[in-house]
């Protein structure tokens, strides 16, 4: 548990908080508030032990960041304005990360379940880009950053300068935007917009906080399009089809152990990048095939 500020505390989680667990956010004050449920579940129920939490408030809906939530299901719980319908249900979360209902099936069962993630009920309220949200002696401005996921949010603290990025992590693999949802323009504005916020201190879902000026944490983030760019261009020096390309794996390069999984990923990764390099005339597609265009 890493002070903050006073009554504001990160809590690490295993794996280095990598997924399927991230780091969680804990206010105290007349009430206890954590931001986001990955933490594993002793963690989870000692610090509900100790402090009884009050409030459970998500920056988004992706799995690592609701894992525990249903160890709260009976606490005041607030979401974002955008998280979807599909969070009650866990075919339909799977079909809504995966875009099909094949692979939103096989999500079901080998991530979701499988990582005991439970369906979620209806949140007691909502909350929407601007909105304060005065809790436990904080006054927390929920930030909308789409481009990850649809309902990704980043919280500003005003008062002590806290600035939580959520998903936007500063890992070195870069942005992540394979899903339906993603979008590689939007989570760049997010960044940008983000960044220049008045921030004293950095604090995301994955790394430790940084003090201070954060400009180069947030640049080098950003420079992982360029690299994913570059990766995806470089196969195209002779044509390929979409199944061709995702065989060859150039931002995954084959490091993830469920093939079906992995190939979801890489196809939405790539797939992204070649919507918006043929509308920059960069890739050119004959049939099914994709190429980089000649200059």
């Amino acid at each position: 548990m890493i002070e903050l500020a006073t009554n504001f505390y990160l809590v690490t989680a295993p794996n280095k908080s990598r997924f399927p667990f991230c780091n969680t956010f804990l206010l105290k004050g007349a009430e206890t508030v954590i931001i986001d449920a990955g933490f594993d579940t002793d963690t989870l129920l000692d610090i509900d032990k100790e402090h009884r939490i009050d409030i459970l408030v998500f920056s988004h809906s992706h799995p690592d960041h609701i894992l525990n939530w249903h160890l709260l299901k009976d606490r005041h719980i607030l979401m974002p304005v955008e998280t979807p319908d599909a969070i009650t249900d866990l075919q339909l979360l799977g079909e809504r990360f995966t875009g099909t209902r094949e692979r939103g099936a096989y999500w079901a069962r080998h991530i979701a379940e499988g990582l005991g993630i439970h369906p979620m009920r209806e949140p007691d309220g909502r909350f929407k880009d601007g909105d304060v949200l005065e809790l436990a002696g904080f006054k927390l401005k929920p930030i909308h950053a789409p481009g990850h996921l649809d309902d990704h949010y980043v919280f500003f603290e005003q008062d002590t300068g806290i600035l939580l990025t959520s998903d936007i992590d500063f890992s070195g693999f870069g942005p992540f935007y394979f899903q339906p949802e993603g979008n590689i323009e939007k989570f760049k504005t997010s960044i940008q917009k983000v960044m220049t916020l008045p921030y004293s201190l950095v604090a995301s879902s994955h790394k430790m906080p940084i003090k201070g000026d954060a400009t180069d944490d947030f640049n080098k983030f950003s420079a992982g399009f360029d690299r994913h760019m570059e990766k995806v261009l470089s196969i195209c020096e002779t044509p390929r089809t979409m199944e061709e390309m995702v065989s060859l794996s150039p931002v995954y390069n084959k490091r993830m152990p469920l093939e079906v999984i992995r190939d979801t990923f890489e196809e939405g990764m790539i797939s992204k990048w070649m919507e918006l390099l043929i509308r920059e005339g960069r890739i050119t597609k004959n049939g099914n095939h994709y190429v980089k265009t000649k200059t």
